[in-house]
């Protein structure tokens, strides 16, 4: 029994995978590198996996060794261009990370494709199936990083709040320069005496769906922000909103000026 080895289809078929995984590779460490040279760093992987392949070598744990160390080598260096530091590390564990997924979802899609011609497709299929795994857990990631406690204190007072760290939010208040966070009406009656609301200024802001508005603006004593480390915020400025701040658990909005 004999196999029929073509070199060029076996070339084409280790490029295109080569070139799924590292554009999923680039996407997890976030590199800016151009796709021209992602594409020649794919080539010169599937030009190496065919050489070893077709070198005499007696033992086959060797060409394994071969497979996984110069051509991963190879594919991250001028693919990717990390040099010989932790981003390479990274970058490898990536690489292998994304060859485990992609492999896995051709393995999963395969079954029920039956025309060998169709693997480019399914080979494409499978990196958006990836890229879009990807994305959504960094959109998790970001989301749980944007998430922190705050304690309030404010006339021996203290509540326990879960706040959102908010981009959007660069409320300023025109007299102390300083930022302004927003934090919801119930919570802030927790904190403050009942005739307090009749004796404050205000501050007037823009949100989505809603042209021009005006919420009443306090000062606490304090408050620590916990996230890897305590951050004492001391007098910040609280503009309260009326209506609730999110349909999830979120009762404040921070202002990201103040954690700087």
């Amino acid at each position: 029994m004999y196999y029929e080895l073509y070199i060029d289809v076996f070339f084409m078929v280790n490029f295109m995978m080569d070139a799924v995984i590292l554009l999923i590779t680039r996407k997890i460490i976030g590199s800016e590198v151009s796709y021209k040279r992602l594409y020649l760093g794919a080539m010169a992987g599937a030009a190496l996996t065919c050489l070893i392949l077709i070198l005499p070598i007696p033992f086959s744990w060797i060409k394994i060794l071969l497979f996984h160390i110069p051509v991963s080598f190879t594919m991250i260096q001028i693919g990717l261009g990390t040099g010989m530091n932790r981003e390479f590390l990274k970058a490898w564990i990536c690489l292998y990370l994304s060859s485990f997924l992609v492999g896995g979802t051709i393995g999963f899609f395969k079954q029920y494709v039956r025309v060998g011609s169709l693997f480019f497709a399914l080979a494409i299929g499978s990196y958006y199936v990836v890229y879009g795994l990807v994305t959504f857990l960094e959109y998790l990631f970001m989301q749980k990083e944007r998430q922190c406690q705050v304690i309030l204190s404010n006339n021996g007072r203290i509540e326990k709040v879960l706040a959102l760290i908010d981009t959007g939010n660069c409320l300023r208040d025109s007299v102390t320069k300083k930022p302004v966070h927003i934090l919801d009406l119930k919570t802030a009656k927790k904190l403050l005496p009942q005739d307090t609301l009749q004796k404050v200024r205000y501050i007037s802001y823009h949100s989505i769906g809603k042209k021009e508005g005006i919420m009443p603006l306090i000062s606490l004593e304090g408050m620590w922000v916990l996230k890897k480390k305590k951050t004492w915020i001391d007098k910040p400025m609280i503009a309260i909103c009326e209506e609730p701040i999110s349909e999830e658990s979120y009762k404040m909005i921070l202002n990201p000026e103040s954690l700087k």
